[in-house]
């Protein structure tokens, strides 16, 4: 049964701790997950991995712990396109969550307008080769298509090298762009890299392009606290201020070593966005712009 490729599957932290930095009031987590449990919620028989479940009242109960008002819950690879697990948690939030879905193009307009109803605003295309096959560029298109009148966006998830096999195809499409844990950079490479350079240019061109600053566990070479990938972040949020979301990603599908604590990730924020305006732009007001409006 598990179909772990890259085995053991390490599960997310039991005991995080209460972050130091305490987020504006109406702030929101704008990339996590829920998975399972699976006999209600199967997983994907084509997933790359097996998680450990993580449950919506799991996701709720640390929400609240870390001082979060509200989720952006993202459809993740181990649930493939059956969407059931994230409806569920949309439509039992009290209309604090929302969420990216994944679709094929056999989605009728019918299921597009129950996700929507539900609380999705936008579908995730993978481009990380080693969790999902390729899907081909006409079919995303034409789901573009599709979504764009619903006023939805559009999520991607790549990994910087890629970056120049991809950028035209994110330059056509309809919607916002919103990049999921900044791209991930080579931390190693620095900022001042070409590959950075040439996400900020992409960025600088195109206003419809958006950037989560998340994921520092997965980027890191130094470890927890995460300093080694803060300059890519405070970049970022400084240079794009009503471009950027934030996000815990949790249960953290994946981790090759360790998950990571949640309060060590939310005490990020302020190292990223220095001044009570950024917090409040990147954890309250960007958000709530794309999401709740």
């Amino acid at each position: 049964m598990n179909k772990n490729t890259n085995p053991p599957y390490i599960p997310f932290h039991p005991n995080p701790s209460k972050p130091k930095f305490k987020a504006p009031a109406g702030s929101v987590d704008a990339h996590c997950h829920v998975f399972g449990p699976p006999g209600k919620f199967p997983y994907a028989p084509e997933r790359k991995y097996t998680p450990v479940d993580a449950p919506k009242e799991k996701l709720f109960e640390l929400r609240d712990f870390l001082g979060f008002d509200k989720n952006v819950i993202v459809q993740a690879s181990c649930h493939g396109k059956d969407n059931a697990a994230l409806i569920d948690a949309l439509v039992n939030s009290n209309n604090k969550a929302r969420g990216i879905a994944v679709i094929g193009e056999e989605v009728t307009d019918a299921e597009l307008k129950a996700m929507n109803e539900a609380g999705v605003k936008g579908v995730r295309f993978n481009f990380v080769k080693r969790l999902v096959d390729f899907t081909p560029r006409d079919v995303l298109e034409r789901i573009a298509a599709r979504i764009a009148p619903l006023g939805w966006h559009i999520v991607v998830y790549f990994e910087m090298p890629d970056l120049p096999e991809l950028e035209d195809f994110f330059t056509s499409l309809p919607t916002a762009v919103l990049v999921d844990h900044m791209g991930r950079p080579d931390v190693k490479k620095g900022v001042d890299h070409p590959e950075f350079q040439r996400y900020l240019r992409l960025a600088d061109k195109h206003t419809n392009i958006w950037t989560k600053v998340s994921g520092p566990e997965r980027l890191t070479v130094a470890g927890a606290p995460y300093d080694d990938v803060v300059p890519f972040g405070k970049t970022l949020v400084e240079r794009y201020p009503d471009r950027v979301l934030w996000g815990t990603d949790w249960p953290h599908p994946n981790m090759p070593v360790e998950a990571p604590d949640d309060g060590i990730l939310v005490d990020v924020i302020p190292k990223i966005a220095t001044t009570p305006a950024l917090q409040k732009k990147l954890l309250v007001d960007n958000p709530m712009r794309l999401y709740w409006t």
